[in-house]
């Protein structure tokens, strides 16, 4: 199978995570699992026809639809595509293919949710051609709709609501998606994403702030702080300011934020042209705490691309509570007696997973542990078994908005379509340094 875009550190073929850990197989409960899930793609499949899935209801498993699919339509077309991987059925390529195909009109679309909807499309689709011309043609699409003074691609208005956010769920995909779009694309995914993780992972933690406490005494872990924002609006007068929703303990945005960093460090031609510091690091902020101008990097130098890339994943891992916190967070980390979230569960664990091919040593690890108990959980409590009321293959408990109070409890088509990944990978079936 061709690989699509551009370059990608790691192995060249598809490598089980068992076979890097020595087992020399998957878990015994992978390929269960992954069945489950699999055979769930199909009968969603007979369910809603040429709409796109959205959310499902726990108890009866029917789905919410859409027409056009919305921001999760390229999940369902990966979805497709990691079940024609899967079986090797020519019949589910075709469908595979289809559906691709019908995510077109979204080319266009004003909205940086696009990465999400054409790199997670067809990045399993291998050889197909069709596929592959359709990615090219919306990385082109979002390179050409990039805004160089503020150095990111903007939210958008194709959903609703204000077109000028930086929007931490704008990243995970756009990365790869601009890296690929030829020349520039590479500068223009790293100026991306250091657009983002400027204002929310790296603008809540200024150089000078106090060091943490340890508790516990020497062996104690650092004490977790609180991460920024993870949406921001940008004011042609004041700058950049703060959203209040999602809120900052939105555990799904950890995820985006941690998947993104990972996928960067699989991208050299990324690292090498990502500035190494941050405006917000040294102070260097506009009017009211806005962006400094044009959004250059830092002229003092720091850290190289790679190492501050690494310096941000433990970051998330300790302060976003994504090495150490509950396997399957709240859906606002500030409200532990809410929902939880499978989906961002499901994300956390990929992005571990890709982790493991570019930390160092013991930190991989840990990062590959950590990813299998997520999916061991996620598994064994919350994805449904046979019976007559609901399909087995189910990933519940996926909470899409608690704000609103929004499928809460729901399957969701981003979460099947992390978990099913994730699984295809221990299975050997999937090399996630390439998705």
């Amino acid at each position: 199978m061709g690989r699509p875009g551009p370059s990608r550190a790691g192995g060249a073929g598809a490598v089980s995570a068992a076979e890097e850990r020595g087992t020399g197989r998957a878990e015994e409960w992978v390929g269960p699992a992954l069945a489950a899930v699999v055979e769930r793609i199909s009968v969603t499949e007979a369910e809603v026809g040429a709409r796109f899935p959205l959310y499902a209801e726990p108890g009866t498993g029917r789905w919410t639809t859409t027409g056009r699919g919305s921001w999760t339509g390229g999940f369902w077309a990966g979805l497709l595509w990691l079940r024609a991987r899967t079986t090797g059925g020519e019949a589910h390529r075709r469908a595979a293919a289809a559906c691709t195909a019908r995510l077109a009109p979204w080319v266009g679309a004003d909205t940086a949710t696009r990465g999400l909807i054409f790199w997670y499309g067809t990045a399993l689709a291998g050889d197909d051609t069709a596929a592959a011309a359709l990615r090219a043609g919306a990385a082109r699409a979002c390179l050409a709709a990039r805004d160089p003074g503020l150095g990111l691609v903007p939210w958008g208005d194709a959903l609703g609501g204000p077109r000028m956010l930086a929007r931490v769920d704008g990243v995970p995909g756009m990365v790869p998606l601009l890296a690929g779009a030829g020349p520039g694309g590479a500068v223009a995914a790293a100026a991306h994403l250091h657009r983002h993780l400027d204002l929310c992972l790296e603008g809540g933690d200024p150089a000078g702030d106090p060091p943490r406490e340890l508790p516990g005494g020497a062996t104690g872990k650092p004490a977790a702080r609180p991460l920024p924002p993870p949406v921001w609006r940008f004011d042609g007068e004041s700058g950049w300011l703060p959203c209040e929703d999602p809120p900052a303990g939105w555990s799904r945005g950890r995820a985006w934020l941690l998947l993104a960093v990972a996928d960067a460090l699989l991208l050299p031609e990324v690292v090498r042209a990502l500035p190494p510091t941050t405006a917000a690091a040294h102070g260097r902020t506009g009017p009211a705490g806005g962006a400094a101008p044009a959004g250059a990097p830092d002229p003092s130098g720091g850290p190289g691309g790679t190492e501050r890339l690494r310096g941000l994943v433990e970051r998330l891992l300790v302060d976003g509570e994504l090495a150490g916190g509950p396997l399957v967070p709240a859906a606002d980390v500030g409200r532990a007696a809410g929902p939880c979230d499978t989906s961002a569960a499901a994300i956390t664990a990929v992005a571990l997973l890709k982790l493991t091919r570019v930390l160092p040593g013991p930190r991989a690890a840990e990062c590959s542990d950590r990813a299998r108990a997520i999916l061991r959980r996620l598994v064994d409590a919350h994805l449904s078994g046979p019976g007559r009321a609901r399909p087995a293959g189910m990933l519940l408990d996926g909470c899409y908005d608690a704000g609103k109070g929004l499928a809460v409890r729901h399957e969701l088509v981003w979460g099947d379509f992390f978990l099913a990944l994730a699984l295809a990978a221990l299975a050997g079936a999937v090399d996630l340094t390439r998705v």
